[in-house]
Parts: structure tokens; sequence; C-alpha cells
């Protein structure tokens, strides 16, 4: 077995609640701005939002709410997102994170599933959770922003509480994650996993306590968004802007009207830092670092923005189910394409897709990781589990990469999204990566499609950069000029935009069901 364990110092995992841990800085800057609303300005301080968590906590308990419960939250990134999230955790209960994009299907899914007993949205969302309730355990629909024919959250705040006794191990959230087949599963995560988790990145994401001041536009309710964002940065005491969605000239403004340090973005985001001709008409010289996740970036295109906005754009690796960071790039050690080193207190393998067998240096195959931010398993899903997690605590992640001699890991593809063609596994991510850097295509994706003789052909989607011309054998040639010949795409379609998730994954299935 060839083990790659982390090139940092192990870390001290504390054994605390992820809302001691969070808070853990407030006596030291009880009046700095906790979080912010990006639009509205709506701010609560370090010692207000403790105070509010308190008092959240204590109206759920007084309301009868506890260890063994389960609260829904519904919401775009808003400052009560954080004082619901924690008051759960306070009350020693569980959050279930949802999509607020969700049909109400979805969401009576996720409802069901969790067992969830309590729902809080936001007014905009109100008939999408009035119809999602029925069938569920939950009579009543709470909204942050008192919308009628709701109960106001707010008026839940009760006397305050100190946290409900719990253990480390408790299911302190279940976000839900979709995967590539099947119906979305809950993902337990304890309050040891998330504590782990932050406590792993002290010597990757390291902050200035005095004045950072962060962006957070990328969702709450997905576990990049709610640990990354909200809760690192809260237990770090930096000051976050929120955005309820993403357009980049609000958020470029954001970023010169509050001296932003800290850009978490994904891919998607990152393009438009390097080619939306909007960016050049903001100062954004306070930015000390953009950070990428939760899918690939090519190394061309961080490159372009980087030179284009003037600081390092890094990226990270990690998922749902490691609550979520296993490798990540430490302060200057940024290494073009790779998603950085194993963090601290973790183990990475690389295995043969087909034998198995552990692989050496620079030697492709699937991603296995192991470490205190392993989740517990699937909620209801013990063949999941067991599929996922391997008798030995290995959590298999379902992505191609290769370690190489340095230690930093590069992500090739998904397992189940290499294209197979002629019995040559074709990553579609490199091709993305590689056609992304060509000046006239502004985004791109990249799939399978069934041939009978091939068994599957590399199709590319292209969105053109406006009036630049560009033809299907311009894409081609473009692609056959940098890779052997059976990665050349072989069908090109021209679309007007890219289907993606809210954490900026390509929504390769919807692709496939218009091919």
């Amino acid at each position: 077995m060839i083990v790659h364990s982390s090139p940092l110092p192990d870390v001290e995992i504390y054994d605390t609640t992820i809302t001691d841990l969070v808070l853990r800085r407030t006596h030291e800057i009880p009046d700095r701005v906790a979080i912010m609303d990006g639009e509205t300005e709506r701010r609560y301080t370090y010692a207000q939002l403790r105070d509010l968590i308190r008092r959240f906590a204590g109206g759920l308990r007084a309301r009868g709410f506890g260890p063994g419960d389960t609260l829904a939250l519904m919401a775009p990134n808003v400052p009560e997102y954080a004082i619901v999230f924690h008051g759960v955790a306070v009350a020693g209960g569980t959050v279930t994170t949802v999509n607020p994009t969700y049909g109400a299907e979805e969401v009576r899914f996720q409802l069901q599933d969790a067992g969830a007993s309590m729902l809080v949205t936001l007014g905009m969302f109100a008939d999408t959770a009035h119809t999602a309730i029925a069938g569920t355990a939950i009579g009543e629909i709470y909204t942050l922003d008192a919308h009628d024919g709701t109960i106001d959250a707010m008026s839940l705040l009760g006397e305050p509480i100190d946290q409900v006794s719990v253990t480390p191990d408790d299911v302190v959230v279940l976000p839900y994650s979709s995967g590539t087949t099947g119906l979305p599963k809950g993902v337990m995560l304890s309050h040891r996993n998330l504590v782990a988790n932050i406590c792993q990145c002290e010597h990757t994401l390291q902050y200035d306590a005095q004045d950072e001041v962060a962006l957070a536009v990328l969702p709450f309710f997905h576990i990049y968004g709610m640990q990354v964002l909200m809760n690192h940065l809260l237990a770090e005491g930096a000051t976050i802007i929120t955005m309820a969605r993403f357009d980049m000239e609000a958020a470029l403004r954001l970023v010169e009207a509050h001296r932003v340090t800290r850009f978490f973005a994904v891919p998607p985001i990152v393009l438009g830092l390097a080619k939306h001709p909007v960016v050049d008409q903001f100062d954004l010289s306070s930015l000390r670092m953009v950070f990428s996740g939760a899918a690939p970036l090519g190394a061309d295109l961080a490159a372009e923005a980087s030179a284009r906005i003037g600081c390092e754009v890094v990226q990270g690796f990690g998922m749902t189910e490691l609550s979520p960071v296993s490798h990540c790039t430490t302060p200057g050690g940024f290494k073009p394409g790779t998603v950085g080193v194993t963090i601290s207190n973790t183990q990475t393998r690389i295995v043969d897709l087909e034998t198995g067998d552990d692989q050496p240096i620079d030697g492709a195959g699937e991603v296995l990781v192991k470490g205190p931010q392993v989740m517990l398993g699937y909620l209801n899903n013990d063949e999941a589990t067991a599929a996922t997690i391997d008798a030995d605590g290995w959590l298999h992640t379902g992505d191609v990469g290769l370690i190489d001699a340095d230690g930093h890991l590069t992500i090739v593809d998904r397992v189940k999204e290499l294209i197979k063609y002629k019995g040559f596994q074709v990553p579609p991510a490199e091709l993305e990566a590689l056609l992304i850097a060509h000046p006239h295509i502004a985004d791109v994706a990249v799939i399978g499609v069934a041939d009978t003789e091939a068994g599957e052909l590399p199709k590319a989607f292209v969105v053109p950069v406006a009036g630049s011309g560009l033809t299907e054998h311009d894409v081609k040639a473009h692609v056959a000029g940098h890779v052997a010949s059976y990665k050349h795409i072989r069908i090109v379609e021209f679309v007007d935009e890219i289907p993606k998730s809210a954490s900026g994954k390509i929504l390769r299935r919807l692709l496939r069901e218009r091919s």
C-alpha cells in the first residue's frame, strides 16, 4: 500500500462543538462586524451574533426542539443564516441545508428523508415550501423576512441558553449530496467532522484576524460555502459580506467598497474574472487571494485571472463527504494546475481504476482519503455508505487524480465522467481546461455521446465570444494541436450557456439529455 501522508504538521483537533469553535474569538473582537448583507448592509457584530444564536437556541428548546430533532434551513446567503444554523447546533439539534432553488418535490424528498420537523426559509420561497411540506412532519413555515402566511422566524428568539450537551460524534448538519446517479443522499457530518476540518486547515487557509474581509457568494447550503466561508471565516474573526445571488458587477462593487481581501469562487467565477470586460472598471487591489473549489480549475485560466486582477488564484479539493477539505494550497505554495497538498491529519492514496492497485508518483487513479473529516456515513443508506467508505476507513472520492513528487494533487476528472473512446479514457476536464484558454471561447463543457464503433465520442458544447466568428473547425483544431488523437473533439455544438449547479459544477446530465 502506498500512502501519501500530509507534508504539513499534524494539528490539535479541539474537543468542542462547532459553534464554540466558530465563536471562539468573540471575547477578543466583540464589536467587529461578523457578517453583513452586501445589498442592505444589515449587519451583526460578533457579540450580537453570539447573543442571537444563544437566544434562537433558547427559543427552540422552549418549543421542545433539541437532540434528535432536525430543522430544515432553505435560504440563500443572508446574515441570519448563521443565527439559525448555529442556534440549532447550540440547541443540540441537526440542520439539514436545502437548496432554495429546488422544486417542491425535491424539497419534500429531503424533508422526509432527513426527518425534519421544522422549516425556516424566506418569503420568496414560501409557495414552494407550502407545497413541499405536504406529507411531511412539518406543519408550519417560518420565514426570516416575516412573509405573509408564515411565522416570523425571529419570533423564535427566547431566553439565551448555553450549549445543550452533545457528543462530538453527534450529527450537527445533514447536507445532501446529489452525486452523479440516483436520489440525493444525506451526508451525516458530526461536530467533530466540522471542527476537525477547520483545525486541519491551519497551515493552508491562514488569515489576519485584524482586517480580513471575505465575500460570500457561494451558497451556505453547500458544504463549501457552509464550512470554508461561513464557519471557518467566523472562527478566524473575519468579516463576511453575503450575497443572496451572484452577479459579477455587484460582486466587484462590493470588493471595491469594502476592501475585500478574500474572494472564494468556483471556476465559472474565475472565468469571469479572467474574461469579463466589467472587471477593468473596479479597484480590486485589496484582494490577497482568490480561492477556487468545487470543480477543477485549469492552470491557464488561473494564470490568466491572476495576471488580470493582480493576486494569486489558487485552488483546493474536497467534497461534502469530507467536511469538505482534503487538499489545499499553502500560502505561497501554489503549483499551477494542482489543488495543493494533503492537509494536516490526512492521508491519501491513488488506486488503479481497474485493479485497485496503489499507484506510484505521477500515476493516475481514483483518489482515496482518510482522516477525521470523513463523514459518519449516508443517512438511511448503509449500502451507499459501504460503497463509499471501505472496511479500512478509506473514503473513495470518485475523482481521478495523481500526486507528483512535490506531494501536490492534480485532479484529472470524475470516475463516472470519463469518456471511453475506443478503450481509451478521455478526461472531460482536461479538454475543457484546454478549450477555455482559447480567446474566442467564453465557456465550454465536454461530454461523451454514445457511438456504435467508438463506444463514446468526445463532444464539446461551446459558448463562443460574441462576434468572434468561431467555427467548429477552430474548436477541433485547437484541441488537436495539444493532445493525443484519441482525445480529439469529434462533435461541436454551439450554445448560449452551459448549465451549472449553484456550486458551479457543470450539469452534464442536462447536456447528455439533449445529445
